[in-house]
């Protein structure tokens, strides 16, 4: 019911690590990249020749344009076309989504075919060069996995700042805010759809087998990972806006503390022991710090707003909290940075740039003068505890596409068969 094959790293060399990915606003996970299989030798005695080769065209056109990609597609250049005429990120994509309908033919009521075809990818987060099994869900789980890095991608693009046309200080625009919250709620569609409808049809020796980039822990975190980021941009964009009220900022930034704080939870025990893998885990870790920074420093905000005594001496250990969360998340920024490969940090836009310059100054005039009026053994040394909001960011719901109507002319075309052999027996 499926076998499986993995390839230690040190066989054909096929993984192409690049040293250096640039500027992160999003981290896209280290790629899989399928390799070419034979559907003419697994399925030509199943299937209609036109079927076949229309599978086979089909995957041909990802494995080249992802081929072409997997060097670059991480990086933060834009796209230029090539002497071929190129492959974007929107083009690998569509051609992924071409694929798939087709594909799920394979598995359609049960259909044995699914365990007739090996699949191979090259995996980048596994410390196996290469996973082959003979299961089509295996390559289904494979497809959304890859479709939603794409968007992963594509988000970090839009949203690195780009040098306006006045020549003022880089900034993101609004447009692409918008733009990538879209993305990142669609990214999470095909990551949420991967984990309940996908992972579910494997059977448990194979899901135990699976490389680590595609463990169940591995696809929440980044389904997760999407929404904290979602949720940030919409923070920023509340800390533009002025009719955003200080309670709605404050619930924006509790909640992506428990967005990232779930991302953790489901990464953190994971093998994730090569360089893609442990920078995705510095990521997370990175951006779970830097949000409590935020959350408590507008549950500072609010509870200074209170008039007693304990508010004041709460709101103070608040904003203490908020600083040395910001100072510990600026830490392991650099942490992650430095991990292998290689990136840096976009100018600073958006929330974190509003509150790398509220933060200390309001931490420090907030604490003098409340230290003035109160006894410092009155002031709380811990944190007052974040509010506990209800998360609602979610996914787009995405559900699988019917199989391609070319697989019900195969079945006409296989009766007809079957029916012109009884002819001929009798």
């Amino acid at each position: 019911m499926g076998c499986l094959v993995s390839t230690p790293k040190d066989s054909g060399g096929n993984r192409r690590r690049p040293g250096n990915i640039g500027e992160v606003s999003v981290y896209v996970p280290g790629l899989r990249i399928p390799k070419s299989v034979d559907f003419f030798q697994s399925l030509g005695g199943h299937l209609s020749k036109t079927l076949v080769e229309r599978l086979t065209a089909l995957r041909t056109r990802i494995v080249v344009m992802a081929g072409q990609e997997a060097p670059t597609i991480t990086r933060t250049r834009r796209k230029t076309a090539t002497q071929h005429g190129g492959s974007t990120l929107a083009d690998l994509h569509q051609a992924l989504e071409d694929y798939l309908p087709v594909l799920l033919g394979l598995v359609t009521d049960g259909s044995q075919l699914q365990y007739k075809v090996q699949f191979i990818w090259v995996n980048q987060e596994d410390d196996a060069e290469e996973t082959a099994m003979f299961n089509a869900w295996y390559e289904v789980l494979s497809v959304l996995h890859l479709m939603a890095m794409l968007l992963l991608s594509q988000a970090n693009l839009l949203l690195l700042p780009r040098t306006s046309a006045d020549g003022y200080q880089p900034k993101v625009s609004e447009e692409s805010r918008r733009a990538s919250i879209d993305i990142f709620l669609k990214a999470a569609g095909y990551l949420d759809c991967a984990v309940r409808h996908v992972l579910p049809q494997l059977p448990s020796e194979l899901r135990r087998n699976l490389p680590v980039d595609l463990a169940e822990g591995v696809l929440r975190a980044l389904c997760l990972q999407a929404l904290g980021q979602g949720v940030d941009i919409q923070l920023g964009m509340a800390i533009d806006s002025t009719k955003a009220t200080l309670a709605v900022k404050r619930r924006l930034a509790c909640e992506m503390v428990k967005y990232w704080q779930q991302a953790q939870d489901n990464i953190m025990n994971l093998p994730l022991s090569n360089g893609w893998g442990e920078k995705h885990r510095l990521f997370i870790k990175w951006k779970y710090i830097e949000a409590k920074a935020a959350a408590y420093y507008y549950h500072g905000l609010i509870l200074d707003e209170g008039n007693t005594e304990k508010s004041h001496g709460m709101a103070v250990a608040a904003f203490q909290a908020a600083d040395e969360y910001f100072k510990e998340s600026k830490r392991a920024c650099e942490v992650f940075n430095a991990a292998h490969p290689l990136s840096r940090n976009p100018p600073l836009w958006g929330t974190m740039k509003y509150l790398s310059e509220k933060i200390p100054k309001d931490t420090s005039s907030k604490v003098r003068i409340n230290r003035d009026l109160y006894s410092y053994e009155k002031i709380m040394e811990t944190a007052p505890t974040l509010p506990d909001f209800a998360l609602a960011l979610k996914p787009d719901e995405y559900q699988l596409p019917p199989a391609d109507p070319s697989w019900n002319e195969n079945v006409q075309l296989s009766h007809i068969g079957i029916n012109q052999v009884n002819h001929d027996k009798r």
